[in-house]
């Protein structure tokens, strides 16, 4: 049984869909898709950068689930694939859950793209640039992340500070979980991690505090925007971030994806859920990010990432 799993924010790079453009007329009608749909040459940006205006966050969520639906697209034409005979799940990373929902044809290629740009100039706006920050705890499990991030914010309030959000973002795998909040917190969180248990505290380079509370204002922006958007039944179920757990129908997509603007994206549980429903490969579209953290997660699952013409090439003759 095999899942097909989308990447999250983070993935991007100066470059990303070039050569798959350049080799496939299923990629290039992806991308001209996408800029039509945004009204904007969003490609080109992707192809050309420059890196800093791709890193905002409204360009890089669509660029990449452009990139990524257009890998699954030059599978799916050039070798004849139907998603729905060759996965029994999809799944996404914050992100990605958009790029496996429009995979899965519950949400149709411009009605994503335009989603996602309004998901990411929603969580930009939420929280004035410098006022949030996120950090990654290497060699911390959820446990321990919750201890170290609840530590950075009783330890501010001892002192006599106000309270500060400082909460799990992304429970990722065994080894890595991220967290989200306001600044002093995270920085106050990184300084206490490794003499709580982590390895180390990382400062992350976003823009944005995202999947914490302080991004309230993006979720209603969010579910507005849903609101007036048609979702179909997708093809196969999709494992939901929020409650690590399939669902199917369009009324539970919307709140998911509503929720989880605000909610922790629990990776680790969700991969942990689709092995438990028999899943034991998973196919990673348009990154080499959710690969490496599924074998941290389920040793014994396989799982590769499929970037290129020939990792496509690849995968047709095992499927």
């Amino acid at each position: 049984m095999r899942a097909f799993i989308f990447p999250g924010q983070g993935s991007q790079s100066v470059g990303m869909g070039q050569a798959l453009r350049d080799a496939s007329p299923a990629a290039r009608e992806v991308f001209g898709e996408v800029d039509e749909a945004l009204g904007q040459h969003l490609f080109r940006l992707m192809a050309e950068g420059p890196a800093d205006e791709l890193m905002l966050t409204e360009n890089a969520q669509p660029a990449i689930m452009a990139n990524a639906i257009a890998t699954l697209r030059v599978l799916q034409k050039e070798g004849n694939v139907r998603l729905a005979d060759k996965a029994a799940y999809v799944a996404g990373h914050s992100l990605g859950e958009y790029s496996a929902l429009c995979a899965a044809e519950a949400f149709d290629l411009a009605t994503t793209s335009r989603l996602l740009k309004r998901r990411g100039q929603a969580m930009q706006a939420a929280v004035p640039v410098g006022e949030g920050a996120m950090a990654a705890l290497l060699g911390a499990d959820l446990d321990k992340a919750r201890t170290i991030a609840g530590a950075a914010v009783d330890s501010i309030l001892a002192e006599g500070g106000p309270t500060y959000v400082c909460t799990v973002a992304n429970d990722n795998d065994p080894s890595q979980v991220v967290i989200s909040g306001h600044s002093p917190a995270i920085e106050r969180a990184v300084a206490l991690a490794k003499e709580l248990g982590a390895k180390r505290g990382v400062l992350l380079p976003v823009s944005a505090p995202f999947h914490c509370p302080l991004m309230q204002p993006a979720a209603d922006a969010m579910d507005a925007a849903l609101a007036d958007a048609r979702i179909a039944a997708p093809l196969v179920p999709v494992f939901a971030n929020v409650d690590a757990a399939a669902i199917g129908n369009p009324g539970q997509i919307r709140v998911a994806l509503v929720e989880q603007v605000t909610g922790m994206v629990r990776w680790r549980e969700s991969v942990l859920a689709m092995v438990e429903a028999g899943v034991t490969e998973f196919v990673e579209f348009g990154g080499k990010v959710l690969a490496p953290m599924v074998k941290r997660i389920a040793p014994d699952a396989n799982a590769v990432s499929v970037v290129t013409m020939d990792d496509i090439e690849g995968l047709l003759k095992t499927l």
